[in-house]
């Protein structure tokens, strides 16, 4: 069999995992209507599993799973790989196993490469789109737009004004913003004047040594909790923009502290926290927890503080980022930074972070001038993104979600 012919299978297989996945609930749907006490008796997905591709040779099914990867590097044609863990548990382990992170290749490819610090020596480029209208902003994967918008998403978010506060509630997708949602990744909060932002992840960090700083709230209302969400936000960052007092005309200045991101992981042999998968699969409903769990859940949210928690390291081992300082123009009396083509709107905006670093630390000078996130205009309501290692995807976009919030004691 080609290779090819493997590839096309895949997709024809994909399809097939839909139509039993229909069958199995019309099924059930059927089986409620006539005889009330009968549950399902085998789960959609076990007849897959007995399925001819479930038995493939270790080895063969490895050196399919290898090729499909290695040909099969951008989007749209890299859905062939996530096809791949759809399949059935042997086939999603084998993918998993295969599939490296965004920092040793550079690629997206599962939901969790969006909470992963990006690659160390090029950066990953996207696109951000701003909806006026419905106050929506979509992060895209690539260079630019393209013509027949089949655009990668990777990130959505909501802005939600409050009296005292702005939110952007961010999502996997671009229609369901609840926080009671599995696909519900975190949040930015701003406070009153714009000066200062909070950004909060629905994932505990993995670093054990940062968790035993963390204090446990709640997310949402005690009735509003479900057993299968977590109820938790975790501060990882805070974002400052400096008051502009004197009302002077100039780039904004802003410092992110990194609370989940240790100093170290810029410096020689250092690493960034990277977490391996999200807590509750996405599209899976796991069994429901018992009467006594259930109650212990209500009665231990219902007892936490409304703040959320904090995740925090002594002071001066975190990562601090700063926006490097434009240089002024003579000859176009305006302020420039050197985006390499990725900016061509002039805007209050625009912005490139890179490492706070203290003399001490004795960081090289080109680690300390290397660009970590960079931010700026393109078009009318279009902005481009390019982050790398440490940040990952979702940190970077919060952090540029802040530029959009109105700042009216900063400018």
């Amino acid at each position: 069999m080609s290779f090819k012919s493997i590839v096309r299978e895949l997709r024809e297989m994909k399809d097939g995992i839909g139509n039993i996945s229909r069958r199995g609930v019309e099924g059930r749907h059927w089986r409620n209507r006539t005889r009330s006490h009968i549950a399902p008796d085998v789960a959609p997905f076990d007849q897959i599993e007995q399925g001819q591709w479930a038995n493939l040779p270790p080895e063969l099914l490895l050196d399919i799973i290898r090729r499909v990867e290695e040909s099969e590097t951008t989007w749209p044609a890299r859905t062939v790989v996530v096809f791949c863990a759809s399949v059935c548990k042997s086939w999603r382990e084998v993918t998993k196993e295969i599939v490296r992170t965004p920092e040793e290749c550079g690629k997206l490819t599962f939901p969790i490469s969006l909470k992963q610090p990006g690659p160390r020596e090029s950066p990953i480029h996207c696109f951000i789109k701003r909806d006026r209208d419905n106050s929506v902003y979509r992060l895209y994967f690539g260079l630019t737009p393209s013509e027949d918008e089949s655009d990668k998403l990777l990130l959505a978010a909501r802005r939600i004004r409050r009296a005292t506060s702005t939110d952007f509630v961010i999502s996997l997708v671009a229609d369901d913003f609840s926080r009671a949602s599995n696909t519900y990744l975190g949040k930015l909060r701003s406070n009153f004047l714009g000066t200062k932002f909070t950004i909060y992840d629905s994932k505990p960090p993995t670093d054990a040594s940062i968790q035993e700083h963390c204090r446990h709230s709640r997310r949402f209302r005690a009735k509003q909790v479900s057993p299968t969400v977590p109820a938790c936000n975790y501060s990882i960052a805070t974002i400052s923009y400096e008051l502009n007092v004197l009302r002077t005309r100039g780039p904004r200045r802003m410092h992110c502290a990194m609370h989940s991101i240790p100093f170290s992981s810029i410096q020689e042999g250092g690493t960034a926290p990277t977490p391996t998968s999200f807590p509750q699969p996405f599209g899976e409903k796991p069994s429901p927890p018992s009467v006594s769990d259930a109650k212990e859940l209500a009665k231990d949210v219902s007892s936490a503080g409304i703040s959320s928690s904090t995740v925090s390291m002594p002071l001066g081992e975190s990562l601090v980022l700063k926006n490097k300082a434009p240089r002024w123009h003579e000859q176009l009396q305006c302020w420039c930074l050197n985006f390499k083509g990725r900016v061509t709107v002039a805007s209050v905006k625009n912005f490139q972070l890179v490492a706070s670093v203290d003399p001490s630390h004795n960081v090289p000078a080109e680690e300390q001038e290397k660009v970590i996130l960079q931010f700026g205009k393109i078009g009318k309501d279009i902005f481009t993104m390019d982050y790398r290692y440490p940040l990952s995807a979702f940190q970077a976009f919060t952090i540029c979600l802040s530029s959009f919030d109105t700042k009216p004691a900063c400018e």
